[in-house]
């Protein structure tokens, strides 16, 4: 092969390549030699695709992996392992390495680090640490640079890169060294110089619980500047922490830089500059512009419903007559305002509302979910419940109301599902939400709500911006605040900060993936939307009369049985009662089930299978092939002549 007439992406990749043929035509001695040559050979191939496929520099690294686990010459081991270091800076843009080995270990506890002890290696051996295992940090700093870590050896076999300096001083940081750690656990903690979350390996300061990213040490922020938005006079920057107030979000903390006019006592924090004049956000019908002051008065902001000082500044209402106002912080979080600056932006043209159906004539209309047929209005007095009718909406039985259905099948929405807006902004998130319906009867498990565990089965809202892949149940999507729920005695709202995790006082979990929460702004307690959306009130098919979620009450003796499983009840726990003193009381898994909002006939994907959702209403209830246990659940799932009662046991299947 002539490698003189390849083409050249990268000259001394080529050169490195050849030496690495060099040396095979040396080896004579070892069993893969004729395996190396030929790997060796599609490395060189994969090397001269590189600009044309993308795709090359991923495949040539797995190549690379692969040589590297061949017993072979020290030499060649050395040469690849300089192949691998150049594709991995190719792939970054970088023009050198730089080997980060914090030598101390630390953790997050209760918002503060703690130190955790030193750095452990996972191998002594050298050869381990040439493998594809090293964790590379894309940090934008003023030079093409990449930084690395090595876990297997931390640093100490890679003596032919610069290391970051273990201790540095900061000009924001004076008074002591900063020491580089690396955090174990969760990232759960902003840098103090930025509002990016620390990266694993940081600069830190024990004795004053500081922390800082490598890319913000590396940066040079000015000593003054000049922001006319926010104040007449030149701002210095403030050398060490210190608490004091910010005029634009009233915010007291020593967590972020800050600037200050001396003769005005202005103070605003480094993060606070980029504060936007106008937004729109999620939680209000109208446009609201930064205040730096307010009139006298009593106001609360009405995101987070904490009080506000009329000193400082907010945002409020550009409305003639409303009230509405917010601190700064609050209107500008993530999940509330979409990052868009509307300062001298016109305001949106409103889209016509399109309604959800048409209507034909008094009590019968046409759902644009169900356009082939028309649907007629149904008063659900004095008729027998069936579990069998599920509205196609929120997939939940017909208890009582008014519902549509359709005069020449089977299709049902109650009445309330039937009016749902196709277009809505939501609380919980920044952007517009489009209703949408599933027409497959293929769920695909990977679109679940966002706000709570269950798939998205019946009609859902999912965003309208392009990358987002925020989704709302129906039930989720009518939450609205304040909520009163039978649960607890005040109001609750929706003050939970992105990223904020809170234990849900009903079912007792803290949902790590559901961050949202409906709180109360008089006690601690917290609600989830899992346990927010169950119904308060259903039917039994065995009761003639409704059920009502019963929360249990601490000081009850009583004993009582599940009609359904026979087991006994928890009188401490939520169960569902008769309300007319029937004695009849069940589990909540046992009435609804254990997979809640499964729409039976349909089918889903489910670790690369298709399952067929069934329904069980036969006499004789099927057996489960992996529990051995006759399917008690509303429905069952049926997979190539196997029967599973529940997605716990389709795992085993």
């Amino acid at each position: 092969m002539d490698l003189d007439s390849l083409p050249k992406p990268d000259s001394e990749l080529i050169s490195l390549i050849k030496q690495g043929v060099f040396v095979l035509g040396s080896i004579t001695d070892l069993e893969p030699e004729s395996e190396l040559i030929i790997l060796t050979t599609q490395q060189i191939f994969l090397v001269s695709s590189i600009d044309s496929d993308p795709e090359s520099e991923s495949e040539l690294i797995s190549l690379i992996e692969k040589l590297l686990t061949l017993e072979t010459k020290p030499e060649l081991v050395s040469l690849l392992n300089q192949i691998f270091s150049l594709v991995i800076s190719m792939n970054l843009e970088a023009k050198q390495f730089v080997s980060l080995c914090p030598q101390v270990e630390v953790k997050l506890e209760e918002g503060k680090f703690r130190m955790n002890g030193e750095v452990q290696q996972r191998s002594d051996k050298k050869r381990e640490c040439y493998r594809r295992n090293m964790d590379f940090y894309r940090i934008t700093t003023g030079e093409k640079t990449a930084h690395f870590r090595c876990p297997t050896c931390n640093g100490e076999d890679h003596e032919e890169y610069a290391k970051a300096p273990l201790e540095v001083k900061h000009y924001l940081h004076p008074k002591h060294s900063l020491t580089l750690v690396l955090l174990s656990g969760v990232i759960a903690r902003k840098c103090y110089c930025c509002e990016e979350y620390l990266l694993e390996v940081f600069y830190y300061c024990s004795a004053c619980d500081y922390a800082m990213n490598i890319a913000c040490l590396e940066k040079k922020r000015p000593s003054t500047i000049d922001h006319p938005k926010w104040h007449d006079h030149q701002l210095y920057l403030f050398p060490r922490q210190a608490s004091l107030t910010c005029n634009l979000c009233a915010l007291t903390h020593s967590s972020c830089p800050f600037y200050i006019c001396p003769p005005c006592e202005f103070v605003v924090h480094q993060r606070c500059i980029s504060l936007p004049r106008v937004i729109k956000i999620s939680r209000h019908l109208h446009r609201i512009s930064f205040t730096p002051i307010f009139d006298q008065g009593d106001r609360s902001c009405s995101i987070c419903r904490k009080e506000m000082d009329n000193d400082y500044g907010g945002y409020s209402c550009i409305k003639h007559g409303c009230s509405y106002a917010a601190h700064s912080r609050c209107a500008t979080q993530s999940n509330v305002w979409d990052g868009r600056e509307l300062d001298r932006e016109p305001e949106d043209v409103e889209e016509e509302e399109v309604e959800p159906f048409v209507r034909i004539s008094d009590g019968i209309i046409q759902h644009f979910s169900h356009k082939h047929h028309h649907l007629r209005l149904v008063e659900n007095t004095r008729r027998d419940y069936d579990d069998n009718k599920e509205c196609q909406a929120c997939i939940m039985p017909i208890y009582y109301g008014k519902f549509y259905s359709c005069m020449q099948c089977g299709f049902i929405l109650h009445e309330i599902c039937a009016n749902l807006s196709c277009k809505i902004y939501h609380p919980v998130h920044a952007h517009p939400l489009t209703l949408v319906t599933d027409d497959s009867y293929v769920v695909d498990t990977r679109i679940t709500c966002s706000a709570c565990p269950w798939l998205c089965t019946g009609f859902f809202y999912r965003c309208s911006k392009k990358g987002c892949h925020f989704k709302l149940h129906v039930q989720c999507a009518s939450i609205s605040e304040p909520l009163l729920h039978e649960s607890h005695m005040h109001p609750l709202f929706l003050t939970s900060k992105p990223g904020e995790r809170r234990r849900c006082s009903i079912c007792k979990v803290s949902r790590n993936a559901y961050t949202e929460t409906l709180n109360c702004i008089e006690c601690d307690f917290s609600l989830c939307f899992k346990c927010a959306t169950l119904p308060q009130k259903v039917r039994y098919k065995h009761d003639k009369h409704m059920l009502t979620l019963s929360y249990g009450k601490e000081t009850s003796t009583m004993a009582c049985w599940c009609d359904v499983c026979e087991r006994k009840l928890n009188p401490k726990e939520r169960f569902y009662m008769c309300d007319e003193y029937c004695c009849a009381t069940l589990h909540i898994e046992c009435l609804l089930g254990v997979e809640f909002y499964m729409k039976p006939g349909s089918s889903l994907i489910y670790l690369g299978r298709k399952l067929d959702v069934l329904r069980n209403n036969n006499m004789s209830r099927p057996i489960c092939v992996v529990c051995k246990k006759r399917c008690q659940e509303k429905v069952y799932f049926h997979c190539l002549g196997s029967i599973a009662c529940s997605l716990d046991c389709v795992k085993w299947l």
